[in-house]
């Protein structure tokens, strides 16, 4: 086997609302995981926008993304993603000046095009899908301007104008792996919901790829769900609770995140064991021995620049302790000792 390249890891946090708990309790326990993956090294804290959902506390991503830097102090945060297609690319160039303003040069911006909620709540948030799909590339042009600031330009964003605001686009088809190596920007995947396509998008993503002036060279981040405890069946009963939780969002009834049960078979059907099993494959739950043996295969396969991890666990100790072990893991694996400030092929930041 060849050696694989040490890489940092970062965590993607769902701001899960459990069951028994309110959106202010997932907000305190968003920050309280922030710091700790502060403390452990972690590269960046990403959270995400969805609405309408009752088990997800993150729908204002940038309020959200302001509570967490205010309370840290070192660690990139970020929206993973703010979906554009729901916002005036101007409004997101001010919130993000803003954030950048008030928070300095540590906060990313994490772009999908899709809309994160269903079509009803689609038509409340004022948009509709029938051209929002051919408007995602213009508006992510739209909102580079808006922090780049040509000299011709009538409409400025202020604060914005000028900022460093690193710029990502997010996927889990072709479409935005593709996007992203036209225009130069790096891309991350989101292989913990949506595997199918991860190979290929990564292929596409790194074979289009054109030298922009943000930057050099590819960088692809991959996200993936990662729990740890100190046995392999402690691990498979924390993960149980994501697991209930997107049957019922396959159900059509999204709820609060639950706690942990021993028997999955006795909740789902052999064909939603089989459906969720095969959309959640890029799971790695187990020991630390197991959940290494794991990510190192997975990552040898794949060759990221980075991982990210999604924890996405009822309670919240458990979420700190996995958030730990991983961290040792990340260094047995030796990517703390490559960890530099942030994408080492930035050319000319904006």
């Amino acid at each position: 086997m060849t050696t694989m390249a040490a890489i940092p890891f970062s965590v993607l946090d769902l701001a899960p609302i459990v069951e028994g708990a309110t959106a202010a309790d997932a907000l305190r326990n968003s920050l309280d995981l922030a710091r700790a993956a502060e403390a452990l090294d972690y590269r960046r804290f990403w959270l995400a926008e969805h609405h309408n959902m009752p088990g997800i506390a993150s729908a204002a991503t940038s309020v959200v993304i302001a509570h967490v830097a205010g309370g840290t102090s070192r660690i990139r945060v970020g929206s993973g993603g703010v979906m554009l297609p729901n916002h005036a690319p101007l409004v997101i160039a001010e919130q993000f000046g803003t954030l950048v303003s008030l928070y300095g040069e540590r906060i990313d911006l994490g772009l999908g095009r899709a809309p994160g909620t269903d079509p009803l709540t689609m038509r409340a948030l004022r948009r509709t899908l029938a051209s929002d799909v051919d408007q995602f590339p213009a508006d992510v042009l739209e909102l580079q301007a808006y922090f780049e600031g040509a000299a011709d330009q009538r409409t400025h964003a202020v604060p914005g104008i000028g900022l460093k605001v690193p710029i990502w686009l997010l996927g889990s088809s072709l479409y935005s792996a593709q996007f992203a190596g036209m225009v130069g920007l790096p891309f991350a995947f989101a292989a913990h919901f949506a595997p199918d396509l991860l190979m290929h998008a990564l292929t596409e993503y790194r074979s289009r790829f054109r030298p922009s002036k943000h930057l050099a060279a590819p960088y692809a981040m991959i996200c993936v769900n990662v729990i740890v405890a100190e046995s392999d069946r402690a691990a498979q009963r924390l993960f149980s609770s994501h697991q209930q939780a997107f049957t019922q969002l396959r159900r059509g009834r999204p709820g609060k995140l639950p706690p942990p049960i021993d028997d999955m078979d006795r909740f789902w059907s052999p064909e939603e064991r089989h459906l969720i099993g095969d959309s959640m494959r890029y799971s790695f739950v187990g020991s630390q021995r197991t959940v290494q043996a794991g990510l190192s295969e997975f990552l040898e396969q794949t060759r990221p620049n980075e991982l990210m991890v999604n924890v996405h666990v009822f309670d919240q100790a458990a979420r700190r302790q996995s958030l730990a072990l991983t961290a040792e893991i990340r260094d047995a694996l030796g990517s703390k000792a490559a960890a530099p400030a942030d994408l080492p092929v930035h050319l000319n930041p904006v």
